[in-house]
């Protein structure tokens, strides 16, 4: 996994984290006491391989403490602890800001124009290797003005999209009946959050989550590990196919 190889992440992956680090990780990421035993001792060994393999840089003045990369560690790692091989093989950097920051954006308009400028945003995920996050936002979580459940989880859902290609919705999934299933019943309920977003109607789901596939899996992530209990209820569908690609279920440890 990320760039530690052999007896070395085998040693990590079998490392417990220490009291005050487990203290961090219990308190800033509540779903990992919920853990089953066999994903909770691979939780913590996941955590240690992150903190040795990923480098953390403070951007706008932000402080790289042993909150923040436990924090980031503790919520990347679960995504992971139910699959197998080797994810997040792109990733090399984690930049943390201390709030919402601007990036280079544009607008292109109907005649073709490009507008220049920048945006302001809370997070990001750069395929070429690098998640950016705004800490403020991480810390906020569902509490956070644009409706945000987890950022962490959000990006970190795009690191998974990433490695085996395009950022299309399409993680990577064991067999070829796995991906048959998940492209039909991720494009069939793509299509009507669409529709009902275009109509105007209410949505369960954050209507960003109908701006590109890609969202629409970030968006997914968020709500099966931090609302699970409505996402299953609203979404049935969706949430046995996440709960297939993640190999968990969070609605049972509830």
């Amino acid at each position: 996994m990320f760039r530690i190889m052999g007896c070395r992440r085998n040693r990590l992956l079998k490392t417990p984290l220490d009291e005050a680090q487990r203290a961090v990780v219990q308190r800033a990421v509540p779903y990992c006491r919920r853990l089953p035993p066999d994903h909770r001792q691979r939780f913590a060994g996941l955590v240690q391989v992150f903190l040795d393999g990923i480098d953390f840089e403070g951007c706008g003045g932000q402080e790289i403490t042993d909150e923040v990369r436990l924090t980031v560690a503790g919520r990347a790692a679960v995504l992971l602890v139910g699959r197998e091989g080797d994810i997040f093989s792109k990733l090399r950097t984690v930049l943390v800001y201390p709030s919402e920051y601007l990036a280079p954006g544009g607008e292109i308009m109907s005649d073709g124009t490009v507008f220049e400028g920048q945006d302001s945003r809370l997070g990001e995920s750069w395929a070429s290797g690098a998640v950016v996050l705004a800490w403020d936002e991480v810390l906020s979580g569902d509490m956070a003005p644009r409706g945000c459940l987890d950022v962490v989880y959000h990006e970190f859902a795009h690191q998974l999209d990433a490695e085996n290609g395009p950022v299309d919705g399409a993680p990577f999934l064991p067999s070829p009946a796995a991906r048959r299933r998940w492209a039909e019943v991720l494009g069939r309920e793509y299509h009507h959050l669409e529709q009902q977003v275009e109509w105007g109607r209410p949505t369960f789901l954050d209507p960003y989550a109908a701006t590109h596939p890609a969202e629409f899996f970030a968006v997914l992530t968020e709500y099966f590990f931090v609302r699970p209990v409505p996402l299953q209820h609203h979404h049935p569908e969706l949430y046995e196919q996440l709960k297939a690609c993640f190999g968990q279920d969070p609605v049972s440890l509830l």
